[in-house]
């Protein structure tokens, strides 16, 4: 086993430390930019972006304006309860009595209707 000085790694070593410090610096950049997003995490904000391109068209300015629009919701809701709103909305499209609990309590209508002014703040400012 040979001792290197920090001048005389082997290659292997320093592409190693090379590949090591581009992974940290791409990871503290997508740390940047998930707390950049009102602490709501990448899924959800992707989730929201695609679900709104699919229903305006998959086309850049969609992406631009659903974009915008994901940003005035953080901005308006946070995340636990923008989480507890689309909970309720698509348990709330069971039919019967099962989805019932989800669209008539208190709690189901009192977080949907918060959501949706957020979004219609959000159609306002973006749309």
């Amino acid at each position: 086993m040979t001792a290197f000085s920090s001048f005389e790694r082997p290659l292997e070593t320093k592409m190693t430390i090379r590949i090591a410090g581009m992974t940290l610096g791409v990871a503290s950049m997508f740390a940047t930019v998930a707390s950049a997003a009102g602490g709501y995490p990448t899924i959800a904000v992707v989730d929201y972006v695609y679900g709104c391109m699919k229903s305006n068209g998959e086309t850049r300015t969609a992406l631009e304006k659903c974009s915008c629009s994901i940003d005035v919701i953080t901005s308006i809701v946070p995340y636990e309860r923008y989480e507890a709103a689309e909970t309720f909305r698509s348990l709330g499209l069971l039919t019967g009595e099962k989805g019932v609990l989800f669209r008539q309590s208190a709690a189901a209508r009192s977080a949907t209707t918060e959501l949706k002014r957020a979004q219609a703040e959000a159609d306002v400012r973006c749309f």
